[in-house]
């Protein structure tokens, strides 16, 4: 059996820090920005630790 492919979209997503922590960008920062706080929008400046629940799915994806 061959291996599994990476999925791309994934990796583009998601970055896989030193100590094996995936995380993610935070949505909702496209448009319509100006009229939220400005505690928010710095906030979601961050990038967040993606949950327990879909860690297991990604590691699979991105074969890291």
């Amino acid at each position: 059996m061959g291996k599994i492919k990476t999925i791309k979209a994934v990796t583009k997503r998601v970055k896989v820090t030193k100590t094996g922590k995936i995380m993610k960008k935070k949505a909702g920062r496209d448009h319509y920005n100006s009229r939220e706080k400005s505690k928010v929008t710095r906030n979601k400046r961050r990038k967040t630790q993606l949950s327990k629940a879909n860690v297991k799915n990604v590691r699979n994806f991105i074969q890291k």
